[in-house]
């Protein structure tokens, strides 16, 4: 609800929340004949509790599918924050229009990247009978910005006017207290020399036939016995061979482990509201990121599991 005084005008605030649903949300609007009155109405009537800060509105109906989550959910509601700098820099609320879901570690994703934690709409309905709450600052409406929204230049929606992949990209390492990978903003020579050797996954992915496993496993040993024969040489002759030395791995993501301590000998007290280790373990989605920094070439097949791609560094 948006409360105003008689007289005032407003844009139009019907917004698209949901990529993937043709429906606008509008708000309701109460009007008051005088700004004392609606003063009043808040301070006495209403009393509500004040939801402090930037509140990113945030919905999607696939939880479970992190390919889904991160690029047809939550990148397009960030794209619409990244319009109101320098919010988008800042941490911020979600409050998360998602089913209930007690195995979901999305919702862990969601928690961190945010910074303040996500709101679970499906409470907020709840707790709202009777209640009333304020949002201090309400973003919403990521409208088409969605990774299956396909742009005429095959980028994410926003991703290079508002460079909102990099800003994405960066923000998801950060907020899981990883470096993010160097920029490169020329060309994907810098930061690299003729003579090394470039790292390349093949990721696994579920529709990959049994002839097609054979084919990448027979690419990869390939590739990696040219690259043993030649990486001894000396720089000047690495330099003057015709393809670059590439050590190939294949990996399945959910293979990916923790290099870090996962626990603490102190434990949470009566009153910790969440675990006093919860920033300085590792989650099975920060060694994904750790990983993904490390690739120069990513192989993979279609869907999902190549929506990763935002994260591999420039070039």
């Amino acid at each position: 609800m948006v409360v105003i005084t008689k007289g005032t005008i407003l844009p139009e605030l019907g917004v698209r929340v949901f990529s993937f649903g043709e429906t606008t949300v509008t708000p309701s609007i109460r009007q008051f004949d005088s700004y004392s009155e609606l003063e009043k109405f808040i301070r006495d009537s209403a009393d509500p509790i004040v939801i402090p800060g930037v509140t990113l509105s945030f919905g999607f109906g696939w939880l479970g599918n992190i390919g889904h989550t991160l690029f047809d959910g939550l990148y397009p509601a960030y794209v619409a924050l990244i319009r109101f700098p320098p919010r988008h820099l800042q941490p911020f609320r979600l409050l998360a229009s998602i089913d209930e879901c007690a195995t979901c570690r999305d919702e862990d994703i969601l928690n961190r990247f945010s910074g303040l934690g996500i709101m679970k709409h499906y409470v907020l309905n709840d707790m709202s009978n009777g209640s009333w709450f304020v949002f201090d600052e309400f973003v919403m409406g990521g409208g088409m910005m969605c990774q299956r929204c396909t742009q005429p230049n095959l980028q994410l929606p926003g991703g290079v006017e508002l460079d909102g992949s990099r800003l994405f990209r960066d923000r998801m390492y950060l907020q899981h207290g990883i470096i993010p990978p160097a920029r490169r903003y020329k060309s994907s020579t810098e930061g690299r020399n003729r003579h090394d050797v470039l790292v390349a996954y093949v990721i696994d992915n579920k529709r990959y036939t049994e002839n097609d496993r054979k084919e990448i496993n027979a690419a990869i040993e390939e590739i990696n016995n040219y690259t043993i024969a030649h990486h001894n040489r000396s720089i000047a002759d690495i330099n003057k061979l015709d393809w670059p030395l590439v050590k190939v791995s294949y990996i399945d993501y959910g293979s990916a482990e923790s290099r870090k301590r996962k626990s603490s000998r102190f434990t949470a007290t009566p009153i910790d509201t969440r675990s006093p280790t919860y920033e300085l373990i590792e989650t099975y989605f920060t060694a994904q990121l750790r990983l993904l920094r490390t690739m120069d070439i990513q192989i993979t097949g279609p869907g999902t599991g190549s929506m990763y791609q935002s994260f591999v560094p420039d070039g």
